[in-house]
């Protein structure tokens, strides 16, 4: 009894193990069970290397509304250009739209179900590096909004009157999150640009502090040698 137990729970053990590793896949909604819906808001800062590309893909379901906002805060390296190419694309590979800017968005109707991907290129900068802050997302208006195929109940007009206004709220303070993190991304591009002016200053400061030092012990020392008298002795006399 004791090789079979141990050999079922191998098989146990099997089973458990491939059904973790199964990579998640959106359900076809051919079936019972509603599309996969996984997060729709995504706000962070990245390093792209120098000339490299950064790729992200987010799901969408056909009836959302997608954004994508993106700004450079600094840069690291030789070079100081603060450009990059961004463009998005539909889950056939199609080219949606392009944006080569210091910060840019990119906005547009969700037409079909899938993964779209974005991506950020440093073509501009081969020898330095950049750091570049995203938000992304997607977001639905209407009852669609939370994708569960549910019956539908008959409300009275005061409930559908309450929903609505609570969709409202809820459209208005979404927005209102978004301009939050424009002023995010402003206010961190803007404090690494006084971090780095503050540090050109000081570096300035000090090189030209040693320079006008230097220039100085030079002066005197030059100076001094102009009445520097050689002594005359019985054997050594200037000559005429």
């Amino acid at each position: 009894m004791s090789p079979l137990l141990f050999g079922a729970g191998l098989v146990v053990l099997n089973l458990v193990t491939s059904a973790r590793s199964q990579k998640i896949e959106p359900l076809s909604g051919s079936g019972d069970q509603p599309l996969f819906h996984g997060a729709d808001r995504h706000d962070f800062a990245i390093m792209i290397p120098p000339g490299g590309t950064e790729c992200f893909w987010q799901f969408a379901h056909q009836t959302g509304y997608f954004y994508f906002s993106y700004e450079v805060q600094r840069t690291v390296g030789m070079s100081h250009d603060r450009h990059v190419a961004a463009t998005a694309h539909t889950p056939q590979g199609f080219l949606i739209d392009t944006s080569q800017d210091v910060r840019g968005q990119i906005n547009f109707s969700t037409q079909e179900t899938g993964f779209y991907q974005l991506c950020l290129n440093n073509q501009h900068n081969h020898f330095g590096s950049v750091q570049v802050y995203l938000n992304f997302g997607v977001f639905y208006e209407g009852p669609e909004t939370d994708h569960k195929q549910k019956e539908r109940k008959q409300l009275n007009d005061t409930l559908d009157a309450i929903e609505d206004s609570t969709q409202k709220v809820q459209n208005n303070i979404f927005h209102m999150w978004r301009y939050y993190n424009f002023a995010r991304m402003r206010n961190m591009a803007d404090f690494f640009l006084t971090h780095s002016n503050y540090n050109y200053v000081n570096w300035w400061s000090t090189a030209q502090s040693l320079v006008i030092i230097l220039s100085g012990i030079l002066q005197l020392y030059f100076l001094k040698r102009l009445f520097n008298v050689p002594t005359t002795t019985d054997t050594k006399k200037p000559r005429c």
